[in-house]
């Protein structure tokens, strides 16, 4: 395998910090975000990602200070990454339902 270049290698780093972030964040919470015990909202698990990604944007939108914008851009990537887990994890659910 062939040497990786700087900018693969600044994308492997920036994937990898994405992945600790939300391992540490579901050791912390659970399964919270696929699987929500929907005590007050009782919107889908999809719709309830869907909302926090909303907020994320519009805070982006609003053009917080740097820092806390990376933050920011750092939890709506993880909310995609955990929309598209929501999908798959309901899919496996069902099939275990079976």
């Amino acid at each position: 395998m062939s040497e990786q270049t700087d900018v693969q290698k600044l994308i492997a780093e920036e994937c990898d910090s994405i992945k600790n972030l939300l391992l540490e964040k579901n050791k912390a919470y659970g399964n919270s975000a696929v699987d929500p015990v929907k005590i007050f909202s009782k919107l889908s698990n999809e719709e309830q990602i869907k909302v926090r990604i909303d907020d994320k944007i519009s805070r982006i939108s609003r053009g917080q200070q740097s820092s806390i914008q990376e933050d920011t851009e750092q939890d709506l990537i993880g909310y995609f990454i955990l929309l598209r887990v929501c999908r798959k994890f309901q899919k496996i659910k069902k099939h275990k339902e079976k």
